[in-house]
């Protein structure tokens, strides 16, 4: 695992009339503060990376669909410098994935249909907090040619 990020497994609750899927809550141990949530819709085989915050920290989970999440660590003193991460998600190993700043991030939709990720940030989205690189960047030693 790269460092600072976690994995929680999350409840559904179901019933006859549909489910409750938790997220998060302000008593949680990873909860910071709140900045805004908001939903990625992504279609299928499409690539959205890379990203990385300076001051956002990431709260998600897969509300709908398989996405591949991939993370890339090229912090200067992290004890996983120079590790890439994948994790796959979806409402079917439901669990909530917490990424610290600083961490390139990307993910891909697998399958036929939509998916949607949802994310609890710890602050509002502003333009300036964050570096966007091409899915293809050298930089990045990843490649997503093994979408399915």
């Amino acid at each position: 695992m790269i460092e600072g990020v976690s994995i929680t497994p999350l409840r559904q609750i179901q019933n006859e009339n549909g489910k409750v899927m938790h997220m998060i809550r302000v008593d949680s141990p990873l909860f910071t503060q709140f900045g805004e949530i908001y939903f990625s819709c992504t279609y299928p085989k499409k690539i959205k990376a890379w990203k990385r915050h300076k001051e956002m920290r990431l709260n998600c989970v897969v509300l709908q669909g398989k996405i591949k999440f991939v993370l890339y660590d090229d912090r200067e003193n992290s004890q996983s410098k120079g590790c890439i991460q994948e994790i796959v998600m979806c409402p079917e190993n439901y669990f909530l994935l917490t990424v610290p700043p600083l961490i390139w991030t990307g993910f891909t939709c697998m399958g036929d249909d939509m998916a949607i990720l949802a994310n609890c940030a710890s602050i509002p989205h502003r333009t300036e907090e964050v570096e966007v690189r091409s899915f293809d960047d050298p930089a990045i030693p990843y490649s997503w040619s093994n979408i399915k």
